[in-house]
């Protein structure tokens, strides 16, 4: 393995650093988790001047899922240097349908929103994500001030000036503040002493891609069950990626289907709008869970990606807010360098947990609200939906604010630096 050391130099008060040693390298920033959001956030921190360390194993990336990059995550992409090295296995979303299939008496008015109603030529791009991991990761390795160790976090100890990561097969190395993107089951929330409140929806959805012999003429259709929401998102080509919510002992059925079997299940699930469909091979299948930490920094360790918030997969928030993190790490961490301040303080990590705190609770309540009420059987629940979704149907205001609020958080527009203005996906793409 291979550890650049050139130009690091210990800061002022690190003789107290825990696990230090004198061969020991002292990183501004350690990104643990080589996810799309731990590589966005390594890049972006290393790009705004910190001397930064990426913690992950080099390994491919096998799953199928896809995401929709929506609003700002295309401007922060842009800056990273990387969307140019994906745009081209991306597709276009310009139109997001939401239909009721629930079969109830009381149903929601069928809702499509338009980009152009809001003046921009995309709302974004649906991307395969080993793609966009393969772009992320392509940039990191050209980036001289970004150091990867192609390792396993093995323990993470933090002391009054600096955080020691130890390793399973290398010497420990020192930073005074840690990202943790290592995913759901993070080592770097455990270690900085972050509890998690754990929710389970008690629902489960399948991902799959299909092909199609009908156009999907860059729309998205979001079908409403009374189990979950089925939807499918524009791929290149005839292609589309499925995302099916449904209870666990259904999704269990379905994940056990031929080829053949659920190909015919997921056309009837559309109604046949793309025409016949062929699944592709390579199938998942997770349960659905909200997580939310009880806070998003501590102990010189700031959250990002799954280690931060975990949504069920309604409105394609998760990633979205994944790279609204690393956007605001590296704001924090290049002013607080800017400023001769230590970037791992209780005063940058307090301003991190400002800048996301709202962001991510927004999000999570407007999700789950959306959840619940899809799946109630109470009739003045489902009465509140359908008029609910008729108001934003019917009223152009209403709908035009619900499309920018989608996209990313209105006080987030007038932000500078790499946290981008988050609805300029527009004419300039």
């Amino acid at each position: 393995m291979h550890i650049w050391t050139a130009g690091l130099k210990m800061p002022p008060g690190m003789s107290n650093v825990v696990g230090m040693n004198e061969n020991s390298a002292i990183y501004d920033v350690a990104v643990v988790g080589g996810g799309p959001a731990g590589l966005a956030a390594a890049i972006a921190v290393a790009q705004s001047g910190a001397r930064t360390a990426l913690i992950a194993r080099r390994s491919p990336y096998a799953d199928n899922r896809t995401t929709a990059l929506l609003g700002g995550s295309i401007d922060f992409l842009q800056r990273l240097e990387v969307w140019p090295n994906c745009k081209d296995r991306a597709t276009e979303l310009r139109v997001m349908r939401l239909v009721d299939d629930t079969g109830r008496l009381i149903r929601a008015p069928e809702v499509k929103f338009s980009c152009d109603e809001i003046g921009l030529d995309v709302f974004g791009y649906n991307i395969e994500n080993r793609a966009l991991v393969s772009a992320l990761e392509e940039r990191a390795a050209n980036l001289s001030g970004l150091t990867r160790f192609d390792d396993e976090a093995a323990a993470i100890n933090s002391g009054e000036d600096a955080v020691s990561i130890e390793f399973v097969s290398a010497k420990p190395l020192s930073a005074r503040l840690v990202v943790g993107a290592d995913g759901r089951h993070s080592l770097c929330r455990e270690a900085a002493g972050i509890a998690v409140r754990h929710r389970d929806l008690q629902q489960s959805a399948l991902t799959f891609n299909v092909s199609h012999s009908r156009p999907h003429r860059n729309i998205s259709t979001e079908f409403h069950t009374p189990h979950g929401p089925c939807v499918f998102v524009p791929l290149p080509g005839s292609r589309s990626s499925v995302v099916w919510v449904s209870e666990p002992r259904e999704a269990e059925r379905l994940m056990s289907l031929s080829d053949e079997e659920l190909s015919d299940a997921v056309e009837a699930r559309s109604h046949s709008i793309l025409g016949q469909m062929r699944v592709e091979p390579g199938r998942s299948r997770f349960p659905l869970v909200i997580e939310q930490p009880a806070n998003f920094a501590k102990a010189r360790t700031v959250l990002a990606g799954e280690a931060a918030h975990v949504l069920p997969p309604i409105g394609a928030q998760g990633l979205n807010m994944g790279l609204r993190d690393a956007a605001d790490i590296a704001d924090i961490v290049r002013d607080a360098l800017a400023a001769g301040e230590d970037p791992g303080s209780a005063d940058a990590l307090g301003r991190y947990a400002s800048a996301r705190r709202p962001d991510v609770m927004s999000r999570t309540l407007a999700i789950d609200l959306a959840n619940r009420s899809l799946l109630s059987a109470f009739l003045p629940m489902q009465s509140l939906r359908a008029a609910g979704l008729h108001l934003i149907g019917s009223f152009g205001p209403l709908r035009r604010l619900a499309m920018r609020e989608g996209l990313a958080p209105s006080w987030r527009s007038s932000r500078a630096g790499l946290g981008v203005t988050e609805t300029s996906t527009a004419r300039s793409i």
